[in-house]
């Protein structure tokens, strides 16, 4: 049998059980950032402080930036201000800017004397964007070069900077304003004439997004056209940025897992579920929770109005929890739907009443094969009579809850709310809500009873 050869951060593991701290910095040495900063996920601050420490600036910043906001907070309250000053004068421009806005501003001024004249005006702008807009996401690590530059000329600058840039795939070419005039890629560059004039190889037509565009739609952006990097412009045309393709795919990411969060009515989390505490995670979930509790006594509300007719026919009990989950599945489906068509642009406000219209058709066909399914048990189990009535309903609560989840969605963008936020459990109670009342209040006419 082959022995077990333990991973780098297995041994990492070890190393800092026995206080070895020869084999601590060994061990950190062969982990990549990814992995490394995984690690310091798991440890307490203090002992992912320590283990920082043993990494040179880069491999440090490196690290740094693949740790998640909350952590990088935590740990710049325990470094000295000389750690602080020396990670932050090794990050780059992007990260740099993100880290000072997590500093205490007490300490904020301290840190500006490890920078350059040059690299505190750069970071004071980067970190006067908001958060969630394209100029906080962007880097200004881009390859500009004159749009009367030629062919070798820009070669030159490529070979020289090369280091610096996010990317060299693409090359900004600037006017004397530094507006962005045009593009060219780097295989373009590559195949052109050595000699010949910059301009006549340029691609004119270039996407751009300006500086206080949300970092939603920038990654849409990106997403949609299949970028590998987004020009980020001021006001006036001139280029101050790009946004990439990786960081534009997490900040989809981001939104994502916050839309699914959403979804199931969970606020929103400061880190991961992974390093969440119990209190936390308690937080976020309470408050829609009791608030859906409140919202389901309508439904209670519903079932008592109706006591006479269940006392009469208790079969009609027996159907209600299928009538009721069959309504709230149907809003769950119609609002994923149309949630994920708006995220994604493909639905707006002024689609509805085309999609009501394809929406009704869609939930009679569905409502009709359920009640299709029910019928035949319905009639075994309470007979013809009730059979019908829960038949019926089975359509009605189907059409209502898809309408419920298809509209809501749509109301909520109007009033200027997150739709993502009418996803399962708000529609899910609605749909239960309505479908009790429309159940038995069909039973009563149904059944000639008193309402």
């Amino acid at each position: 049998m082959t022995a077990h050869k333990a991973s780098p951060q297995e041994r990492l593991q070890q190393a800092m059980r026995a206080s070895d701290a020869e084999a601590i910095r060994a061990c950190v040495s062969q982990l990549h950032p990814v992995d490394l900063a995984e690690v310091c996920r798991d440890e307490m601050p203090y002992a992912a402080l320590a283990l920082l420490s043993f990494l040179g600036a880069a491999a440090r910043a490196a690290t740094f930036t693949e740790l998640p906001p909350e952590r990088q907070r935590r740990l710049t309250e325990l470094m000295t201000e000389e750690e602080l000053g020396d990670l932050l004068e090794s990050l780059a421009p992007g990260a740099r800017a993100d880290l000072f806005k997590q500093v205490e501003a007490g300490r904020r001024q301290g840190l500006l004397r490890y920078l350059t004249a040059e690299e505190q005006r750069e970071l004071e702008r980067l970190a006067s964007y908001p958060e969630g807009t394209a100029g906080a996401l962007m880097t200004p690590q881009f390859v500009a070069v004159p749009e009367t530059a030629t062919v070798q000329e820009v070669l030159e600058v490529l070979q020289q900077h090369s280091d610096e840039a996010e990317t060299i795939y693409q090359v900004y070419a600037l006017d004397e304003s530094g507006q962005l005039v045009g593009t060219i890629s780097l295989r373009k560059l590559i195949l052109a004439r050595p000699s010949a004039p910059l301009a006549g190889y340029l691609t004119r037509d270039v996407l751009t997004v300006e500086v206080a565009a949300p970092q939603e739609g920038v990654a849409e952006m990106i997403s949609r056209y299949d970028l590998l990097a987004l020009p980020v412009v001021e006001a006036d045309g001139r280029l101050v940025g790009i946004v990439t393709y990786d960081d534009a795919m997490t900040v989809a990411e981001e939104e994502a897992t916050e839309d699914m969060h959403k979804g199931m009515s969970i606020a929103r989390l400061e880190g991961s579920v992974r390093t969440a505490r119990p209190f936390e995670l308690y937080r976020k979930r309470v408050g829609w929770l009791v608030l859906l509790v409140f919202a389901n006594i309508f439904a209670g509300a519903g079932i008592a109005h109706f006591e006479a007719t269940i006392e009469a026919y208790i079969a009609l009990v027996f159907f209600l929890p299928l009538l009721v989950d069959s309504s709230g599945n149907a809003g769950a489906q119609a609002a994923t739907l149309m949630i994920r068509g708006m995220a994604t642009g493909e639905v707006r406000r002024s689609d509805w009443a085309r999609l009501l219209g394809r929406e009704v058709a869609v939930a009679l066909a569905l409502g009709l094969t359920m009640a299709l399914c029910i019928l035949g048990i319905g009639t075994l189990r309470a007979g013809p009579e009730i059979a019908s009535v829960v038949a019926i309903s089975m359509v009605l609560v189907v059409l209502m809850g898809s309408l419920i989840g298809m509209l809501l969605p749509l109301g909520l963008e109007r009033l200027g709310l997150d739709p993502a936020t009418a996803s399962a459990p708000l529609v899910t109670s609605l749909a239960d809500i309505v479908g009790v009342v429309l159940y038995f209040a069909l039973a009563t006419a149904m059944l000639g009873l008193p309402a």
